[in-house]
Formats: structure tokens, sequence, C-alpha cells
């Protein structure tokens, strides 16, 4: 239950409004190419996930603390930057959620956004929080590849066009593929699964194989995700259309199935900001836990905080949809950071113990670091 309940946390917590956002946005700029894009940051987010969640489980800790055994103070600073990039992309999760049931309901924004962050928090609430969390992320992450599927169908896409150009795309964008990495398993992303494991317990070398079967259930969800989404937008878009640059992805939806679609992308769009608010507060604080016993005996109380202040955030300051885009390329510079320390920690018996990393995981992830 913990494994796919990690899973679901990691690929949930990527498929955000940003997620949703840029997948459009990114159709509507490189077509059919965009689907090489995809391949590619696939397969890094492969290699990333494997990576940090067996060095972590072997290690049985926290990677912050992992990376402090690295270098001191490398663990806080990977915390903070965490922390901080995980506070600016919840106010965007935030703002989404309020975005969603203004599309499923018709209710203010703000109502809302606030409404969302009460049931959020409902959630830390409860006795066993981890296990609703859960349930929570495994519910809405089914429920929104259903949904989008649909759509996906109904726009009726380029299939062999997209397949083509999954290997033979006409231009490839750097840039986009450095973004969505980063909206996928950049920041906190990268970390939530593999911390919700050791809070749950599931740590040691004995564990590692579960732990890779966990990790790439979470990368084929999140590919499985994106893949529906850009097949419904490049549908659309094939026709000629040009996407509503206020809310691209609302009109992929829109225009694929009329109103009955656009209130469909209410429902995933609330579900995946939702559950991405729950991602970001969570793993978030898990990585502040580490800068003082009183966060960390009071870890629930914080993240109910978290997300408290993301909502005061969104409420004063609104307008999140620009910033998505950006945070998720400036979250991409976590990931080589944490790579780094998790490479160097995997050849440290006193950090792993008798955790022997393959050679190709860790050619691979050197490959990765340099390249992000």
């Amino acid at each position: 239950s913990t494994l796919i309940g990690a899973a679901f946390l990691m690929a949930t917590s990527a498929i955000g409004p940003g997620f949703l956002t840029q997948t459009a946005v990114f159709t509507q700029r490189l077509g059919a190419s965009f689907a090489f894009a995809i391949l590619v940051s696939v397969v890094i987010d492969l290699v990333a996930q494997l990576n940090i969640w067996r060095v972590v489980t072997a290690a049985g800790r926290r990677a912050q603390d992992v990376a402090n055994e690295v270098a001191h103070g490398l663990g806080w600073t990977l915390a903070l930057l965490v922390a901080a990039g995980g506070l600016a992309f919840n106010v965007g999760n935030i703002g989404g959620t309020g975005l969603g049931l203004n599309a499923l309901l018709d209710l203010d924004v703000r109502i809302g956004a606030a409404l969302s962050a009460s049931i959020a928090i409902g959630l830390f609430i409860v006795p066993e929080a981890g296990r609703a969390m859960d349930r929570f992320t495994q519910a809405l992450g089914l429920l929104m590849i259903a949904l989008a599927l649909y759509v996906a169908i109904a726009s009726r896409p380029p299939y062999i066009a997209a397949a083509r150009a999954t290997v033979l795309p006409d231009s490839i964008d750097v840039l986009t593929i450095v973004t969505i990495v980063g909206g996928t398993v950049g920041g906190y992303i990268t970390f939530a699964g593999a911390h919700r494991l050791i809070d749950g317990g599931i740590t040691g070398v004995a564990r590692i194989p579960s732990v890779t079967r966990s990790a790439a259930l979470a990368i084929g969800v999140a590919s499985l995700m994106r893949i529906i989404l850009f097949l419904g937008a490049l549908g659309v878009v094939s026709h000629g259309v040009t996407l509503d640059a206020t809310n691209p992805p609302a009109d992929v939806f829109r225009r694929a199935a009329g109103t009955v679609g656009y209130r469909l992308f209410g429902m995933v769009m609330w579900a995946a900001a939702i559950t991405s608010v729950v991602g970001s507060a969570y793993t978030s604080v898990s990585f502040l836990r580490t800068l003082a016993v009183a966060i960390d005996r009071n870890w629930r109380a914080v993240t109910i905080g978290f997300v408290v202040l993301s909502t005061i955030v969104f409420l004063a300051v609104g307008r999140p949809v620009k910033t998505l885009i950006a945070v998720g390329a400036l979250n991409a510079l976590v990931l080589p950071l944490g790579l780094a320390a998790m490479l160097v920690a995997s050849r440290r018996k006193g950090i792993v113990a008798d955790y022997r990393h393959s050679t190709w995981l860790l050619v691979s992830r050197v490959i990765v670091a340099l390249a992000m």
C-alpha cells in the first residue's frame, strides 16, 4: 500500500496546473515534435527517480540528511531550495484549484481556492494522514487519466504523425525538455515518493527491488498522463486552432468536447491542483523537519501552515498562471544538485552500507546531472 501510495504521490505531485499548462503550450508551439521532448524527458525522469529513490532507501534517511553526510551544509541548502520552490509552486497549485472549481461549478476562483485548501488541510488533520494521503492521490490520479483519455480520443489526434515525430522530430527545443523535466521531477517532486517511503518505514537494501518498481510506476503514471494530454492538445492544434493564451489546457478540452469537455477540464484541473497542493506541502515540510526539532515534532501543524501561507499569498497576489512554466524551469535546477549529492552518497559505505549502485545507473546519473 505504501509503495503504491508513494508512486501516486510522486506522480500526482508532478501532474499539477503547471504540468497541464506546459503540455498545452508546448504542443501549440512544437506540434507533433513535442513527442520527442516527451520521450527524452521520460528517460531523464526515470533515471533521476531510480537513482534518488534507491539511494535514499538504502541510506534509510531523507535526502537532506544524506546530503549533509556528503558535505556539511549541503542538505540544509537543498532543504531551503526545495521548500522555497515548493512554496512558489504551491501558490500556483492553490490558484489551480480555484480555476478548476470555477470551470466545473462556476464557483468564484477565490472561494474555490479557499475551499480546496480546507480539504487539503483536512487530510493532515486525520489520525492516519499518510494513509489518507495515499488513497486520496490514487483515486484522483486514476480519475484524471480517465477523463483526459476521453478528451484525447474526442480530439482525433494524428497518431501516425505523433509516432514519427517521437524519433524523427522536425525541431528540437532544449529549453522545452529542461522545463518539462523540471515540471515532472524537479524541485520537491523529485523526493516526494522517496520521502513517503522513509516515513512509511520502507528502508534498507532488502527493499530496493520493490522500491525500484514503485519508482517506475510513478514515472509511468506521470508519463501516461503527459502523453494523453499531448495527444488531446495535438488533435486540437492539428486542425489549425490557436489555443486561448489565457488558459491553454481549458481551451484544449473545450475545443475537443465542447461544454462537457470544459466541465471535464474543471474536474481534471481541480484534481491535478489539489493533489499537487498535498504533495508539495508534505514534501517541502519533510525537508524542513531537519532544520529544527520543533518542526519535526509538529510537522502536521507546520504542513497545515504551509498550505495556509500558500493560500494567503494566492488570495493577496493572484495571477499564478504566468509563473507556472518559469518555476518549472527553475525547479529543474534542484535536480542536478540532488543527483550529485546522491552520486557521492552511493559510493560511501558509511551512508548506504552494503548497497552497491549499478554501473549503468551511476553513469546515467552523471550524464543527466551534467545535461540538466
